[in-house]
């Protein structure tokens, strides 16, 4: 007896789930809105949180920053799950390519010495920044208001971890593959004075109630500083021979251009909402006066810190992120004080 495979096509009955096509149309949609559309939950909560009586468990009053439909602010990237993973493995396993390269060529032993203090003293310590970043973005991941805003908090949280454990294997290999440097970092962020005003910024954050504010102050925290020692400083480190601070310096940059794809794209939407815009733009002006001042004063202290180390003329590329980032909020339409 003969057998014949054939192919089959098995036409789908529903091009996609009813929530979407509620939303879009009857059309097929991608995995990332079925994985991240409606998510959350909205109704038949068991109780109200002790500690916060007056709101549900999932509440759009745990922020001001409001949107008639939290879900017509979407991730540009396109993150959920399967993609987010892979992308991350690849900028890990990049990384430990790097430090491999460095390390088996004993090329961080080789940096100028005020390029190793550069590292050790100023950027090993900011392990801790990153982990206080990390708790920031944990607390919005919980409190923030709409799946598609959540899932880009949790995966923030995750980067920002992600980040602290990169610089830890930086001093790692810088040490020769000793532990012996993140010791003095813990200390150097507890007690350097260069670095105080980061610490203190970064703790008043952690005590806010507005899970927004506290996601605005980190992202205008780190507008400065990243810009400073992973843009700034990569270049600086090209012609004053430090090629291998440029190689580790590159990764931190890459990650802050993607993170900034979703922050820029909920600033938009936030100030565009229909019903909400104008409000949100109000709050978004105050906080941005009250908190870029604070910003750059704590960053200030440790762009002086690089400029009597290395001589890169950071306090001048610190006033050159200051003013990109009021042209950048100046196009969302916000009037920012001039003392800003």
């Amino acid at each position: 007896m003969e057998y014949e495979l054939r192919q089959q096509v098995v036409e789908p009955q529903r091009k996609t789930f009813q929530n979407l096509v509620d939303r879009y149309g009857d059309k097929p949609a991608s995995r990332y809105l079925e994985a991240s559309i409606d998510i959350q939950p909205t109704e038949n909560f068991h109780y109200r949180p002790l500690w916060g009586p007056d709101k549900e468990l999932y509440d759009e009053a745990y922020s001001a920053f409001r949107l008639t439909d939290p879900y017509s602010f979407t991730d540009p990237r396109q993150y959920y799950y399967a993609p987010y993973v892979t992308n991350r493995a690849a900028l890990h396993d990049a990384f430990g390519k790097t430090l491999e390269y460095l390390s088996q060529r004993e090329l961080l032993g080789r940096l100028p010495l005020p390029w190793q203090d550069l590292l050790a003293s100023v950027v090993l310590p900011l392990r801790h920044y990153e982990s206080g970043a990390q708790l920031l973005s944990v607390n919005g991941a919980r409190f923030a208001y709409g799946s598609t805003i959540s899932q880009c908090l949790t995966y923030a949280a995750f980067d920002r971890i992600g980040n602290a454990q990169m610089l830890t294997r930086a001093g790692i290999a810088l040490a020769g593959g000793s532990a012996e440097l993140l010791g003095g970092a813990k200390t150097d962020w507890m007690e350097r004075d260069s670095l105080q005003g980061l610490r203190r910024l970064v703790e008043e954050l952690l005590i806010t109630d507005d899970w927004a504010t506290q996601t605005i102050g980190i992202d205008l925290i780190d507008r400065m500083l990243y810009p400073l020692l992973y843009r700034h400083l990569d270049e600086a480190a090209l012609m004053g021979g430090a090629g291998s601070y440029s190689l580790i310096a590159q990764h931190f940059a890459g990650w802050f251009t993607d993170h900034r794809r979703w922050l820029d794209a909920l600033y938009s939407s936030w100030v565009s909402d229909e019903t909400h815009g104008v409000a949100n733009a109000a709050r978004l002006t105050e906080l941005v006066d009250t908190y870029l001042p604070q910003a750059r004063n704590a960053v200030a202290l440790l762009a002086d810190t690089v400029e009597g180390l290395v001589g890169s003329g950071a306090p001048d590329a610190l006033a050159l992120s200051a003013a990109d980032i009021r042209t950048a909020f100046g196009q969302l339409g916000l009037t920012l004080e001039a003392s800003t």
